[in-house]
């Protein structure tokens, strides 16, 4: 850094101490005029001068024999040597090279023969000023009066100073007293709970919300053994009283911290209320310990929810039970059906069959009619069988190729496609989905036999199959061009044994229903729709498996 720069950044430097003090402008005050009259006496002059130098002026703060003022910088008799930090006395400025052409001399500003100043030298070393005497005669100063100006400018110094602190003092009492309003009123206004003590566990605050809660407020004169007596403190089955150890503020104190301690208040007005109580020992900066503090917030509403949780929980426990063991009755009931209502049934077939050789007219009417009734029996057995192993038998999730599954069943209704010259068929390949195979092929027989059963009398069925991403589920879309389901009972069509109206197809209304079971179990959902060249679309997801 050249001289010019450090000279400039020095300048800047004691520019703003000068201005940290505030007195440029402002009145000098009683001490410091009195000083500047003591420097006049000790000097035998009649005129002196408390000069404070800025950027481009020289402020006379007070002065003594004259109306002091400001002036330019360029002119002040001050300002030349006043940076030096030494002592100037001249005894006629008259004859001396330095200042006999300064305008307070040459009698532009003033007659000054005699001059003489002390600079004003902060303790870090910023030159501010100085203290100035002079008379318009020559006059002469002993050793000892140029000492005694030397003490009373650093009287002046000392002045200065406890101004600037008593104004910073102002200051920080002001910004203490606005940050204790701001707390307090943060206090105040929060919906916690704060409760202190000192360090011998008396209490210091209760903010707004634990008055409330309390009712009261903070007594220093209670005991912390009588503080869950005083303040209706209890342990979480909120009737036992907390002991003094196990009160959140005493932890805190003792302990030095205490999280998430649940209590309970029971209020003298209104229900008990379920806390949450956090909170810390108090240490000064120099690790002197203070006392202790915790917030506590309500939680009442929250473990009121968890209860019902809890208890809704239990309850739904209780009916998985249930649903098990009426799911394992089904499967028995379902084994008891297949042994004891089919086998009697195909014992009656096979007698029929024997009688349809051995009767002829009336007689083999009535045979053909119980043989009706007979396969009519065994069909919706049949039925029931399926939709109870579509809701009771286990989902075993895999990977499964949906163009196979297809493909079997189609296979397994060739009798009905062909009788009824069908067309099924999948017009784009099928994926790979989650789901369970043997279910998701009852699925798809169910729904392509219907299409097909529900035909429309004056074309020919057609049926296809297609699979789209719809997020991480596949929806799988049986269309058919059948005699379509009337929008006002698309509802309706899955509850057990709904048929629709209007229709002679033969059914019990059970196929829908163990669709709908089956897609239910594969946490996915089934939905119809008018398809758009007549007929139905059925649309079922099967949800991606979870990893």
């Amino acid at each position: 850094m050249d001289l010019v720069a450090r000279v400039e950044e020095r300048e800047q430097w004691r520019l703003a101490a000068l201005h940290e003090y505030r007195l440029l402008d402002s009145p000098a005050g009683d001490e410091l005029e009195a000083v500047v009259r003591v420097a006049a006496t000790v000097a035998g002059v009649p005129t002196a001068t408390l000069n404070l130098i800025d950027e481009h002026r020289q402020c006379q703060l007070t002065t003594v024999g004259f109306e002091g003022g400001d002036s330019a910088r360029s002119d002040s008799m001050c300002a030349i040597r006043f940076e030096t930090g030494k002592f100037t006395y001249v005894r006629d400025a008259s004859v001396d090279p330095t200042y006999r052409a300064n305008p307070w001399v040459t009698g532009v500003l003033a007659d000054v023969r005699f001059y003489a100043s002390a600079p004003l030298i902060t303790p870090d070393g910023h030159a501010l000023g100085s203290l100035c005497v002079f008379h318009n005669e020559p006059h002469e100063l002993t050793v000892e009066q140029i000492a005694r100006l030397e003490d009373l400018a650093q009287v002046i110094l000392a002045l200065f100073e406890r101004r600037r602190q008593a104004r910073l003092n102002a200051e920080l009492v002001e910004i203490t007293e606005a940050r204790q309003r701001w707390t307090e009123t943060l206090l105040e206004t929060i919906d916690v709970a704060v409760v202190a003590c000192d360090q011998a566990a008396r209490l210091t605050l209760f903010n707004r919300t634990a008055r409330e809660w309390h009712g009261l407020d903070a007594d220093p004169t209670v005991d912390p053994s009588d503080f869950s007596g005083r303040y209706a403190l209890f342990d979480t089955d909120g009737v036992t009283p907390l002991p003094a150890d196990r009160i959140p503020l005493m932890r805190a104190l003792h302990e030095g911290t205490v999280s998430n301690a649940e209590i309970i208040i029971r209020r003298r007005s209104g229900g008990p209320m379920h806390l949450i109580s956090n909170g810390r020992a108090l240490i000064a900066p120099d690790g002197t310990p203070l006392g202790a503090v915790v917030a506590m917030n309500d939680v009442t509403t929250d473990r009121a929810q968890q209860r019902v949780i809890e208890q809704a929980r239990r309850e739904l426990s209780a009916a998985n039970e249930e649903l098990r063991r009426s799911n394992a009755d089904l499967n028995n009931f379902a084994g008891a059906v297949s042994h004891d209502l089919v086998a009697p049934l195909g014992a009656v077939g096979g007698y029929l069959e024997l009688l349809e050789d051995v009767v002829s007219g009336q007689e083999r009417a009535w045979v053909d009619a119980a043989s009706r009734a007979v396969t009519r029996m065994r069909d919706l057995i049949g039925s029931l069988l399926g939709y109870a192993k579509a809701g009771s038998a286990p989902v075993q999730r895999v990977i499964a190729d949906l163009g196979e599954v297809f493909d079997s069943v189609v296979a397994d209704l060739r009798a009905e496609i062909v009788s009824s010259d069908a067309v099924v068929v999948a017009p784009w390949p099928l994926p790979p989905i989650s789901c369970d195979p043997v279910l998701a092929r009852q699925l798809l027989q169910n729904l392509i036999a219907n299409a097909i059963k529900y035909r429309h009398p004056d074309r020919l069925p057609r049926v296809e199959v297609s699979a789209a991403r719809e997020g991480s589920a596949w929806a799988v879309t049986v269309a058919d061009n059948g005699m379509g389901i009337p929008a006002e009972q698309r509802s309706r069509v899955f509850d057990m044994f709904t048929r629709l109206e209007g229709t002679s197809a033969a059914g019990h209304g059970i196929g829908l229903s163990s669709c709908l079971r089956i897609v239910d179990r594969h946490g996915g959902v089934i939905r119809l729709e008018e398809n758009a060249g007549g007929g139905t679309r059925v649309i079922f997801t099967l949800p991606d498996q979870p990893g």
